[in-house]
């Protein structure tokens, strides 16, 4: 049973309600008695559809009376009948086409207003007056001003461009008796030129108006390093990438090589066993420093361990008292360190550091080219310790480690100790006294002022060991 048969079923059953005249049954119900039927089927009043629906109560009893003309138009009236019919559980399309038909062929049409075509003004040609020329030549001004500040902010944005013409690639060879070159490229105008070469003094040069700039650099035999960059001398700013270049001048092939020792100084004396060797070689492809022993220091420079004496047990006591040691026998001169060979690199410098005990001796430098052809120089040094200098290794670790230099507590290991990982180095120094309580003895490996002593325990035994050149290390109590 459709909507509309329902609506019409309340309506013959009702017969005559107060205010209304009686409804033929065989007579299918209006538009607006179906909206009435359905309201009351849905027990609310005008008043209450209105809050719920928003469309005015006067709307809504002209919809259910059929009072179409009290309407504002069919516009609104087709949007409040869709409305109003799914609020009452209608269905909107057939109830537009009910009042359609209820309403008749020819609804009363709303008037049509006819907008006039505007008149044509007669067009004119464009003149310039005096109002619209100064505008232009404003609009001109700004947008001049505005590009040359793009311009400039460009110029302080952007850092100076770098290149090398000549020589043409960033590697090249000249002839082995070349001693200068003339470097060439372009750049920005005004631009000041910086030349780098490690080992030497900086050059700089201006560019030219025109970006262009040249300078004379000087040659050594070998392989020649130059760093090539540009800075902007108003902002300060340098280019992006220096330009790296490598000029080569080969060697003669019975030419020997030619060797400086910057260090160590002849006759220099060393208060530690690192002493540092440096220089500077040409057709040499290696280094070798190699060490001679010439005797004590005159004058009883203090020696570490004596080199033949042996680690002394102290007994255990309160007071961690100390065993006196036995007159050794007459020391054997310390063993020479094993040559180090080191490479002479592109710049022809070379740097390595070689370990000596107390005492004289020749350091030996020597320079050989790939052709075996050597130059040799040597320095005499003397090496005389003060005080304790305790180089401890940790060689199997970790291990727990605790030391006081010179009857303190080490800082860095704390009043607890600390423990410390396999191939950890530590060097401690004091004036008279180290002492190293350690949890493996046989892991750790120690060297008193140059002289290796190694490890003075057995693995996994904890112990304590005190250092007081030039006496022998002796075990202590000490906890």
């Amino acid at each position: 049973m459709t909507t509309r048969d329902q609506a019409h079923r309340r309506i013959v059953e009702r017969g005559g309600d107060a205010g209304r005249q009686p409804v033929d049954a065989l007579r299918p119900p209006t538009l607006p008695e179906r909206l009435l039927a359905a309201r009351e089927e849905k027990g609310v009043d005008l008043y209450r559809a209105e809050r719920d629906t928003k469309i005015r109560a006067r709307y809504l009893a002209a919809l259910e009376r059929g009072d179409w003309r009290e309407l504002p138009g069919s516009v609104y009236t087709k949007g409040f009948l869709r409305n109003y019919a799914l609020y009452l559980g209608l269905d909107p399309d057939d109830i537009l086409i009910q009042w359609r038909a209820e309403r008749g062929d020819n609804p009363p049409t709303e008037p049509v207003i006819v907008v006039p075509h505007a008149v044509a003004a007669p067009r004119q040609g464009f003149t310039f007056s005096p109002g619209m020329l100064a505008a232009a030549l404003l609009v001109i001004g700004v947008v001049a001003f505005a590009a040359y500040l793009a311009v400039q902010l460009l110029r302080f944005a952007k850092p100076p461009s770098i290149s090398v013409t000549d020589p043409s690639s960033a590697v090249s060879e000249v002839d082995e008796s070349t001693t200068s070159y003339t470097l060439r490229g372009t750049s920005q105008a005004g631009a000041s030129i910086v030349i780098t070469t490690p080992g030497r003094d900086v050059q700089r040069v201006n560019a030219g108006p025109d970006g262009t700039w040249s300078a004379d650099i000087d040659l050594r035999r070998g392989r020649n390093e130059f760093d090539v960059t540009a800075t902007d001398p108003d902002t300060g700013k340098s280019a992006d990438a220096p330009v790296h270049l490598f000029i080569t001048v080969p060697y003669s092939v019975v030419q020997a090589p030619t060797l400086t020792v910057d260090q160590p100084a002849d006759g220099a004396t060393f208060e530690n066993g690192a002493i540092p060797v440096q220089g500077r070689a040409t057709n040499a492809k290696t280094a070798t420093i190699s060490a001679t022993y010439l005797g004590p220091v005159p004058g009883g420079g203090q020696a570490g361990a004596a080199p033949n004496a042996s680690p002394t047990i102290a007994p255990s006591a309160t007071k961690r008292p100390r065993a006196s040691v036995a007159p050794a026998a007459t020391p054997r001169p310390p063993a020479a360190p094993v040559p180090q060979i080191v490479p002479v690199t592109e710049d022809g410098s070379f740097n390595a550091a070689i370990e000596l005990t107390a005492g004289r001796w020749a350091i030996t430098v020597t320079a050989a080219s790939a052709q075996g052809r050597t130059t040799t120089i040597t320095r005499s040094v003397a090496v005389s310790f003060k005080g304790v200098n305790l180089v401890l290794t940790v060689t199997d670790g970790p291990i727990w480690l605790k030391v006081w230099v010179d009857g303190k507590v080490d800082p860095g290991l704390g009043q607890t100790g600390r423990t410390v990982e396999t191939g950890k180095t530590m060097i401690f120094s004091g004036t008279g006294t180290v002492e190293v309580r350690t949890g493996n003895s046989g892991g750790t490996r120690f060297t008193l002022n140059g002289t290796v002593l190694g490890a003075l325990g057995k693995p996994g035994v904890a112990e304590t060991w005190m250092f007081e050149p030039p006496n022998p290390p002796v075990r202590t109590d000490h906890q």
